[in-house]
């Protein structure tokens, strides 16, 4: 960065500082945890049997210090080439008709208010609303560094059981939905698409933005014809700018596609979001009704206090996934 004429390119300049940003980001932690530890060191080298007060500051540092070295480390998990990167969340309403349109209208509402909790930006790419109520299906990027390492472990069929607010009778309803994850992909990567693969395909936007959002063909859904993967967005302003986000998103299914293809367990993992969004294909429940329980059945995990996990207080499914992921 101290080169004569290095802000002359702003891209590669962009680009050099990013990673500058994002290897202090790995560093500096490590080296203040262990500059806590040497601190420490020192004082229980003089620290003498009658000094109470000290050993007891002393055990309370250590323990401080022990919490963060664990949360460093379960970081050095999220190593993936692309962990890093903000995400592309994808929610579709399964089996269960409105049931279900309204848990994904709810798990839209957890990941939400996940993502605000860390400090991420959520932005709604494409949504369909159900027919009588909730959410068909919807698309939102989110971004923020590791967004993309954490809610990978969130990819898969999602199972909720409660007394449905739709059912005069009061019965327990069951319903299913599918959560995708994908990261985002920065410009840089070399993702050729060729026009003559492509089918663009424009239409009237369904969901809210305003009056020049509803009234015009601004809506852009991009088939890739040789692998069938489509992308389409509604929430931007103009066509244009729906196209290029459309694009954007077909980019980095491509990619994770590929990247798929290529390593045996991630496309074990694939298939396995490819099966039905029903019965026995659940990664997790949540029971609401005659108990409340939420309980991951890849990691056995498990909390009765289901309305926590609701509000977004997921990190422990989160980490008990990824942590699973090493023993294999």
């Amino acid at each position: 960065m101290s080169n004569p004429g290095f802000w002359n390119d702003e891209q590669s300049s962009s680009k050099i500082v990013k990673q500058l940003k994002s290897l202090k980001s790995a560093i500096e932690p490590w080296e203040g945890a262990f500059k806590k530890y040497q601190e420490y060191k020192e004082l229980a080298d003089i620290l003498q049997e009658t000094d109470e007060d000290l050993k007891k500051d002393l055990s309370t540092g250590l323990v401080g210090l022990l919490k963060t070295v664990d949360k460093l480390e379960f970081k050095t998990i999220l190593s993936g080439k692309l962990d890093k990167n903000s995400a592309i969340l994808s929610i579709n309403a399964g089996a269960g008709g409105t049931e279900s349109c309204d848990w994904v209208g709810m798990l839209f509402r957890m990941y939400s208010r996940w993502a605000e909790k860390r400090g991420y930006t959520v932005k709604a790419i494409d949504l369909l609303p159900g027919e009588e109520a909730g959410i068909k299906n919807i698309t939102v990027l989110l971004e923020g560094e590791y967004a993309y390492g954490y809610l990978k472990a969130e990819r898969g069929v999602h199972r909720l059981v409660r007394i449905s607010p739709f059912d005069a009778n009061k019965r327990r309803h069951t319903s299913f939905a599918s959560v995708d994850v994908i990261p985002e992909i920065e410009e840089d990567v070399d993702i050729k698409l060729e026009d003559k693969d492509l089918r663009i395909d424009v239409f009237r936007s369904s969901g809210a933005g305003g009056q020049s959002v509803n009234t015009t063909d601004s809506a852009v859904r991009i088939t890739h014809i040789p692998t069938g993967l489509v992308a389409q967005c509604q929430n931007e302003r103009s066509q244009f700018q729906n196209k290029q986000m459309a694009l954007k998103i077909l980019k980095a299914r491509i990619y994770e596609f590929e990247r798929e293809k290529k390593e045996k367990e991630l496309l074990k993992q694939y298939d396995t979001q490819k099966k039905k969004i029903e019965w026995g294909s659940q990664i997790r429940s949540y029971v609401m009704h005659p108990y409340t329980l939420v309980k991951d059945h890849r990691t056995d995990y498990e909390t009765g206090d289901g309305g926590r996990v609701m509000d977004g207080e997921i990190d422990d499914f989160i980490e008990a996934y990824l942590k699973s992921t090493l023993k294999r």
